[in-house]
């Protein structure tokens, strides 16, 4: 497995990732994957990587501000995909530590996400990485695709905090 930056060329493989994980209903709210054009505005160049094995593209992990404030210039959040075909093999464990690692070495102080609950395997692997459960949300947001459309769901709010 190779860690490596992404480039422009990967977006048909991340969005065909980013489309399976949204399959799940347990990945995101979106109900589509982005342009290339809103993915790309909307990311970081810090921490946008991919994973490839032998078969291809496996994963990618990216980051984005939490807001376009100076005060919050050090603090993102970060999206991490695993393919079905890729799943289970540690692979998103290998793409969040370089992920963490690149934001590290950026000063960014603060990586977040929220997770929704059902989401567990995602829960265990940021656990396991050293973030932090700050918060849970009830009710957030309504379901509007997917097996959980027309359903309030709840997130788990997380975070890992530079050492």
């Amino acid at each position: 497995m190779t860690i490596r930056a992404l480039r422009p060329e990967d977006w048909p493989e991340v969005e065909r990732i980013y489309a399976e994980g949204i399959a799940t209903g347990n990945a995101t709210f979106e109900s589509a994957p982005p342009t290339w054009e809103h993915f790309d505005a909307g990311k970081l160049t810090v921490g946008r990587l991919v994973a490839v094995d032998d078969d291809g593209l496996a994963g990618w992990a990216a980051v984005s501000p939490v807001s376009s404030r100076e005060v919050y210039r050090g603090v993102v959040e970060h999206s991490v995909y695993v393919a079905d075909r890729a799943r289970g093999r540690g692979l998103g464990r290998q793409l969040l530590d370089a992920l963490i690692t690149a934001c590290d070495a950026a000063d960014i102080w603060t990586i977040q996400s929220s997770i929704f609950r059902e989401n567990t395997a995602s829960l265990h692997l940021h656990d396991r990485a050293g973030f932090r459960q700050v918060g849970h949300r009830e009710r957030i947001a309504f379901m509007t695709y997917g097996p959980w459309a027309g359903q309030w769901r709840d997130t788990i709010l997380i975070e890992r905090r530079k050492a």
